[in-house]
């Protein structure tokens, strides 16, 4: 299989799992139009050719996988118009200052989405540890105070 089916198959499953859990958490509709964006061009290409059609490739053991300064000023680019395109990521909520970045409150519909993105993503990589993945990753997020108590509360995760 080559590179491109071997991405698009990946999107789709991730795709399905995150469908999934947004059914679970009463956002079906934000699971059906879920990382649509992917699908564009300006997008799509750029991923295909930084994963090279392995999305794990490029993850650490947790599934974490650093998004920018990739020395790949394509996939950055790619990378920067899918958090910007899709509310669902906590960094289209994180507004620059001067002295570092301030978060605003993520909505209700799309903290859930975020979270059934980490579960679906999880499921889709073989990986479906949340918990662990948070844990690992927390203090890598700029989240509103109350964004993080729900997500928090949501995946179980106590300090």
């Amino acid at each position: 299989m080559n590179k491109y089916a071997k991405y698009t198959s990946y999107v789709l499953r991730h795709k399905w799992f995150v469908f999934l859990e947004c059914v679970k958490l009463g956002i079906p509709l934000r699971g059906v139009l879920h990382d649509m964006s992917k699908l564009r061009p300006s997008e799509f290409f750029p991923y295909v050719n930084f994963f090279g059609g392995d999305v794990k490739s490029r993850r650490d053991k947790t599934g974490y996988y650093k998004a920018t300064n990739t020395g790949d000023p394509a996939f950055d680019k790619a990378w920067f118009f899918h958090q910007k395109r899709n509310d669902h990521h906590w960094q289209y909520w994180v507004v620059p200052e001067v002295a570092g970045a301030v978060a605003v409150e993520m909505p209700n519909s799309c903290r859930r989405e975020m979270v059934a993105d980490w579960r679906g993503a999880g499921r889709a990589q073989g990986k479906p540890d949340t918990l662990g993945w948070y844990t690992a990753n927390k203090d890598k997020m700029v989240l509103g105070v109350e964004t993080r108590a729900w997500v928090e509360k949501e995946i179980g995760y106590t300090p």
